[in-house]
């Protein structure tokens, strides 16, 4: 097939980072290529070279696209040849209509009034396209996560994109809005949409790619074809982490201990709806060296029970007792909880998690400042010398602390929040999605954290959305559903058939 991109030679460098060495892409027209490899293997830094956002002249190489050379100055440039990219974190306004975010900056007008009947005709139209019925003048922070992704496609389709660009298009979506995103994707493609997706989900990428790249540690390590090679998840992860992972979760002996922590009758009414129950009567313990893993689809109150625990971070009306070690404690305020303590890793680590444009060492500190002060005076020396210790000691990618958190891969953002959590000495730490978004290689040593944890008889306790995680690497698992505990399963007896088959009966305990 005729390539409608390639990209040649591409390298781009930084202070002390040489972010790509000497890349090639190509990507046939109308097809869905596929990028995929570890968080900081050079991904994104790919895509903002051919975006415009380093423009020519900042990195080396040359791109060809639709058969002749291209010099983009800005993502305008890009954009007026139909290339589109949609990223991780949406651009769409909340408080804008659909109508409105779709046309933002591209607005339908004449002489210099915006004509609102055919934006919203236009909208309709667009909206159609992408399998939504919502209407024009809906607010978008009204919409679901699944549907604002929807809206930033049609947004593109606006703009007669060409090549569409989607970075990690499901990592915040449940397995029914991203089995509606792939299925659209390959509509698109039957119009003859060419199409770029970077996951870290390798069962998407076999059942959408047409062809992918591996990028590994800014090179380029192999091009595939699925009509040609052999595509399994095994040389996908082979080629993305430079060796063999014969097991997914590293293994850890199970030895749980003494009742650490024990939540007894939660309950917690909605913080806008107090007429409607959140958390319903909710009984779980962790014991020592245990991994306690929480499973349900998304809505089914895991996030809301973790953070009304956690400082009473979510609800109102809360009741119940928690009880650590034995003893009643009140956890009215995140600094009680820490105090108590609990850490909590929100899996909204760039709003909830992290403070983006402060320092890798500012940001591992935060939760325990008085270990790195004198007399109410932060020590700085003392606070880069624990940051260095926590880069070393969790591997975290980064020419040196000083360096600001927003500029780092999600892997290592992640390792950052980690990081700050275990600073402050928890007891219990709540993992909330805690490998969201990142690369298989980043997993394994998070998932290995985890094993050390539970080895120095910490309680982890595990909510994720992924179910081959949670059989992976719990000794028990409760299953959530609707703001209740539908029932319990030893490590042993799970399955995900069995979690399912909790799911969907509702209120039946097992």
């Amino acid at each position: 097939m005729k390539p409608l991109l390639e990209m040649r030679g591409i390298s781009k460098s930084f202070p002390g980072v040489k972010a790509l060495d000497n890349v090639t892409l190509s990507v046939a027209e109308g097809e869905i290529h596929a990028i995929v490899g570890e968080n900081g293997a050079g991904k994104s830094t790919l895509m903002k070279v051919l975006s415009g956002v380093y423009p020519v002249g900042s990195y080396d190489g040359e791109i060809h696209y639709d058969g002749a050379l291209a010099e983009f100055r800005s993502i305008q440039d890009s954009e007026a040849r139909g290339i589109i990219i949609i990223h991780q974190e949406l651009a769409l306004v909340p408080l804008l209509s659909i109508a409105e975010n779709l046309f933002l900056g591209n607005e339908i007008s004449q002489n210099g009034y915006i004509q609102w009947h055919e934006t919203t005709r236009r909208t309709r139209e667009l909206l159609a396209r992408v399998g939504l019925s919502d209407a024009p003048n809906m607010l978008v922070e009204k919409l679901g996560v699944g549907k604002q992704q929807l809206v930033e496609i049609a947004k593109a389709l606006a703009k007669d994109v060409r090549l569409l660009i989607l970075d990690e298009p499901t990592a915040a979506l449940s397995e029914a809005d991203s089995d509606a995103l792939l299925d659209l994707m390959l509509e698109l493609k039957s119009r003859g949409m060419t199409q770029i997706i970077i996951s870290h989900k390798l069962n998407e990428i076999r059942k959408v790619a047409d062809s992918i790249t591996v990028i590994r540690d800014g090179s380029t390590v192999s091009s595939l074809r699925a009509d040609t090679d052999e595509i399994t998840e095994d040389r996908i992860v082979r080629d993305m982490v430079g060796r063999d992972m014969a097991q997914r979760y590293p293994p850890r002996e199970r030895r749980a201990g003494p009742v650490l922590l024990d939540v007894a009758n939660w309950s917690v009414r909605h913080p806008d709806f107090p007429e409607r129950m959140a958390i319903k009567d909710v009984s779980f313990n962790v014991r020592e060296g245990e991994v306690v893993g929480i499973a349900g689809l998304m809505g089914a109150g895991r996030t809301e029970l973790a953070m009304s625990i956690f400082g009473q971070s979510y609800g109102r009306d809360i009741q119940g007792e928690v009880r650590m070690r034995g003893a009643p404690v009140k956890l009215n305020t995140v600094s009680a909880a820490i105090a108590a303590g609990l850490a909590y890793v929100t899996e909204d680590r760039k709003s909830l998690g992290l403070i983006l444009e402060d320092s890798i060492q500012r940001n591992i500190t935060l939760a325990n400042l008085n270990a790195v002060a004198s007399n109410g005076l932060l020590n700085e020396a003392r606070e880069a010398q624990v940051a260095e210790g926590y880069r070393k000691s969790m591997n975290i990618r980064t020419p040196g602390v000083h360096q600001r958190v927003m500029n780092l891969s999600g892997g290592n953002q992640q390792k950052v929040v980690l990081s700050k959590w275990l600073f402050s000495g928890p007891e219990v730490l709540i993992l909330d999605e805690p490998t969201r978004g990142i690369d298989v290689g980043a997993k394994f040593e998070i998932y290995g954290l985890i094993n050390e944890l539970s080895a120095q008889g910490k309680g982890v306790v595990m909510i994720s959305s992924e179910m081959p995680e949670l059989l992976g690497m719990c000794d028990r698992i409760y299953v959530m559903n609707e703001g209740a505990i539908m029932g319990e399963l030893a490590a042993d007896d799970a399955s995900q058939e069995r979690i399912m088959s909790m799911i969907v009966t509702r209120s039946e305990k097992v």
